[in-house]
């Protein structure tokens, strides 16, 4: 065992011993998905007044509606009972304040000399052109029902605030 993930490991140690939420239904007890990003400073259950087993969480770079994201809500909508999705990017995120994929590539490696244009970033200045867009790629998907409830909303992380998108 590397001595590396100690530190977790030891962490989940007494969260074991205080565990409480053995017996929760995999299904979204609120019927929500959320989709935003892997930044660690957005807890999505505490903002948004929910608790363990309330919501689905989709988490990647950005927030963005990715194919494995759509196949993620197909799975959630039919299978563990979600009925509406909000789609929740963040203030100040690093894939909205890059001009695009190439910038990232050309930055990984001119640090690391690693290529990585076999990666799409999805990378966008325009972080609300971008959600409005990923909304719609959500509301028009052939396996989602018509009229699925889907909302934008972008989370300040220095405020703590969500603030609903149009479109």
């Amino acid at each position: 065992m590397s001595s590396e993930f100690d530190d977790v490991l030891s962490a989940n140690e007494r969260y074991a011993e205080q565990f409480d939420l053995g017996g929760l239904k995999p299904v979204a007890a609120r019927g929500i998905a959320i989709v935003t990003c892997m930044d660690s400073r957005i807890e999505p259950l505490d903002m948004l007044g929910l608790k363990p087993g309330d919501a689905k969480i989709l988490r990647n770079a950005g927030a963005r509606v990715t194919e494995d994201t759509l196949r993620t809500l197909v799975l959630s909508v039919y299978l563990l009972e979600v009925q509406r999705v909000l789609v929740l990017p963040h203030t100040r995120c690093k894939m909205a304040s890059v001009d695009s994929d190439e910038a990232v590539h050309d930055a990984i490696y001119q640090t690391y000399g690693v290529d990585t244009r076999s990666l799409e970033f999805r990378t966008n200045n325009d972080q609300i052109g971008a959600l409005r867009h990923d909304l719609e790629r959500i509301r028009h998907h052939p396996l989602l029902p018509s009229g699925l409830p889907v909302m934008g909303a972008i989370y300040d992380v220095d405020t703590g605030k969500v603030s609903a998108v149009d479109g």
